[in-house]
C-alpha cells in the first residue's frame, strides 16, 4: 500500500512538472544579431599572418575557440578565423560561417524544439563565449555565437573596414537553404541579381535582427529531384574563393582604395581601382587572401538604383 501510494504521488508531480513545461512550439526564437566570423583555412600562416593584419589591418587576437587558429578582429564581436589547412581539403579553403545570437543555449533549444539535428550542449569559451555548430540543408556548417557580455574592445586602427556586412557562400538551390534560414530562422530578403536578365545569381537574406546578411552565391539551378551539395569538380580553387567570401562595409568604397594605395597596403592580388558601381548599386572592391578567399570592400549604401530588383528591407549603416 505504501508502494502504490509513493508511485501515485511520484505520478502526480510528474504530472504537474510535464504541465509546467512549455509545448515546443512555444520557445521562442533568441535574437540572432549579426554576422559573427567567417572560418578559413591557410595553407600559408605568415602569409595569412599578412595579409589580414597588415593589409586589411585587423587586429591578431588568439582563438578561444581552436587553440591552432587565429583570429582577425574587426570589432569586439566580428572577425576572421584563420585555421590551419587540414589534410584532404582539397580546393575548400572555408571551414564555416557564423552568426551572433543573445543567447546561445535558447537557441540550441530552439532548434531542437524544430526537430533540427542540433548537438546535446553549446560550448564555452575561455573569453566566456558560448557556441553550437548544425549543418544547414546544403551541409554547411553553420555556427551561432554567444559574444561574452563584456568584450574586449580591440586594437586596430587601420582596419580598413571595421563592420562585417555579408558573408557569401556556394548555394545550389536557394529555395532548399531558405528552409533553414528563411523559414525556421526568419532571415528577411534583402535583394537578388544575376550577371543577365531574367537569371538569378545572388539571392540576400538579411539576420533577423540586423542589418547583415548572407548572400548565396547560386552555382547552378537545378531540377526538384536533384540536390547536388558540396564543390562541383570543375570549380577551380579562386572561383570557390570568389564564392565564398566576406565583406567589409565602409561609406566609401573609392576613399578606402586611396587609403590603402597611400598606405602601400595594396600586395598580392586584387581587382585594381573601383571605377564602376556594381549591378547592385553600391560600389565595390575585392582583396584576396594568399589562399584565394575574397575579401570584398562594399558600400554601406547604392549610390545607383540596382538591377533586377528593388531593395526590399534598410541598408546597414557603419
Amino acid at each position: 500500500m505504501f508502494l502504490k501510494s509513493v508511485f501515485v504521488s511520484l505520478m502526480a508531480v510528474s504530472a504537474v512538472a510535464a504541465m509546467a513545461q512549455p509545448p515546443s512550439s512555444s520557445i521562442k526564437r533568441p535574437k540572432i544579431t549579426g554576422i559573427s566570423h567567417l572560418a578559413v583555412y591557410t595553407s600559408d600562416a605568415a602569409a595569412a599572418d599578412h595579409f589580414y593584419r597588415v593589409v586589411v589591418g585587423a587586429d591578431r587576437l588568439t582563438d578561444p575557440e581552436n587553440p591552432q587558429g587565429v583570429r582577425y578582429a574587426f570589432s569586439n564581436v566580428q572577425f576572421v578565423e584563420v585555421l590551419p589547412l587540414p589534410a584532404g581539403a582539397g580546393i575548400n579553403r572555408r571551414d564555416h560561417l557564423a552568426f551572433n545570437t543573445d543567447d546561445a543555449e535558447g537557441l540550441r533549444k530552439y532548434l531542437v524544439s524544430k526537430a533540427w539535428k542540433t548537438p546535446p550542449t553549446v560550448n564555452k569559451g575561455n573569453d566566456r563565449s558560448r557556441w553550437f555548430s548544425v549543418r544547414d540543408p546544403e551541409g554547411n556548417e553553420v555556427q551561432f555565437v554567444q559574444p561574452p557580455r563584456h568584450a574586449k574592445a580591440i586594437n586596430a586602427p587601420n582596419v580598413i573596414g571595421n563592420r562585417i556586412i555579408h558573408v557569401g557562400i556556394l548555394v545550389h538551390r536557394s529555395a532548399v537553404e531558405d528552409t533553414f534560414y528563411r523559414d525556421l530562422l526568419g532571415f528577411c530578403p534583402y535583394w537578388i541579381g544575376g550577371m543577365k536578365e531574367g537569371r538569378v545569381d545572388w539571392v540576400s537574406l538579411q539576420t533577423p535582427d540586423s542589418h547583415d546578411w548572407i548572400e548565396y552565391m547560386l552555382e547552378a539551378t537545378h531540377s526538384s529531384d536533384d540536390l547536388p551539395t558540396g564543390i562541383p569538380a570543375n570549380m577551380t580553387q579562386n572561383f570557390l574563393g570568389v564564392l565564398n567570401h566576406m565583406a567589409l562595409g565602409v561609406a566609401s568604397v573609392p576613399d578606402a582604395y586611396k587609403v590603402l594605395e597611400a598606405g602601400k597596403r595594396l600586395e598580392g592580388r586584387h581587382d585594381g581601382p573601383p571605377t564602376k558601381v556594381g549591378l547592385d548599386g553600391k560600389y565595390e572592391f575585392n582583396m584576396y587572401d594568399p589562399d584565394g578567399v575574397r575579401v570584398e570592400l562594399m558600400n554601406f549604401k547604392p549610390t545607383e538604383k540596382p538591377c533586377c530588383s528593388p531593395y526590399t528591407a534598410d541598408h546597414p549603416a557603419e
